[in-house]
């Protein structure tokens, strides 16, 4: 049941602020189901496809998706998600939550002072 409310929140809030699903997943796995991280991580990635699809379906459906910048930007963004995995099963899972609090906490105070 704790999943199944996980992935709600996820494709909720990715799709009303158009975050991705992982800022929600992620956090929600290690605190609420109490995941290991990378485990958390990858089953994220697994699900943002799904959620994706969902989403692009939708705005589609509306019309709203630009197709050749969405290739632009996910084109790039599949070679640095091979990079990313590769190095996050180099690094110590201490040093990947670290950089990961860094990130949310980053993203709060530019959200915060714009």
């Amino acid at each position: 049941m704790r999943l199944i409310l996980i992935g709600l929140a996820a494709g909720f809030f990715s799709a009303l602020f158009g975050v991705g699903g992982g800022i929600i997943i992620v956090p929600l796995l290690l605190l609420v189901s109490r995941w290991e991280l990378r485990s958390a991580t990858a089953t994220s990635l697994a699900a943002i496809g799904i959620t994706a699809t969902a989403g692009v379906a939708a705005y589609v459906f509306h019309g709203d998706v630009q197709a050749d910048y969405a290739a632009l930007l996910g084109v790039p963004a599949a070679v640095g998600a091979l990079g990313g995995a590769s190095l996050q099963q180099r690094l110590p899972v201490r040093t990947l939550s670290y950089a990961f609090a860094v990130l949310l906490v980053g993203i709060a105070i530019d959200m915060l002072v714009k």
